[in-house]
């Protein structure tokens, strides 16, 4: 989103690098990501920049000399997000880098035709709800079953900055420029 509240394209990869070099001035970031195009709404202005301690979905920037692997069969995401939230490392979930990604359900393919066809979304939601009880719950919305989880308890993780870290003042715009597209 851009301060005249716009969703602009990226035709290029800046934006991961923009994402990684915010990321690598910090210790303790242990995933990072952009959000779901569709939760930020171009008429609003009340998104910041970036939302910490919080699941990252799809798109991920993985720290990778942490010890943590995929494991389960659904939501390996939502699963990682919270066992490093849990370890007392910070996700950063950033409002100002957009996926586009369809819904769950919406076209067939992917896991809607390996999984939620055949068994629908409960399973899903059953599994997130036994790997971390502690934060998760089962409910009933969009007609049909998801998982809810709080992630209240890990506000208090606190980014740390990197030692000795030297931020050049202005602004960095990477190379991009804002042209229209034909």
């Amino acid at each position: 989103m851009t301060p005249e509240n716009l969703k602009i394209r990226a035709l290029t990869g800046t934006i991961f690098r923009c994402m990684e070099d915010f990321v690598l001035r910090y210790e303790n970031i242990g995933m990072a990501g952009p959000q779901y195009d569709y939760f930020v709404t171009r008429k609003s202005n009340h998104y910041p920049p970036f939302v910490a301690n919080t699941r990252i979905y799809s798109c991920n920037l993985i720290r990778n000399d942490l010890p943590y692997r995929w494991r389960g069969r659904y939501n390996e995401d939502t699963d990682l997000s919270l066992r490093m939230l849990k370890d007392k490392w910070v996700t950063i979930e950033f409002n100002a880098f957009l996926q586009k990604k369809t819904s769950t359900q919406i076209m067939g393919g992917g896991c809607t035709k390996e999984f939620y066809a055949k068994e629908g979304t409960l399973p899903k939601s059953e599994m997130q709800v036994k790997l971390h009880p502690d934060v998760s719950k089962l409910i009933w919305a969009y007609g049909r079953w998801h998982h809810f989880v709080d992630y209240r308890p890990f506000k208090g993780n606190k980014l740390i900055r990197k030692k000795g870290l030297k931020i050049k003042h202005g602004v960095n715009e990477y190379g991009m420029k804002l042209s229209k597209v034909e």
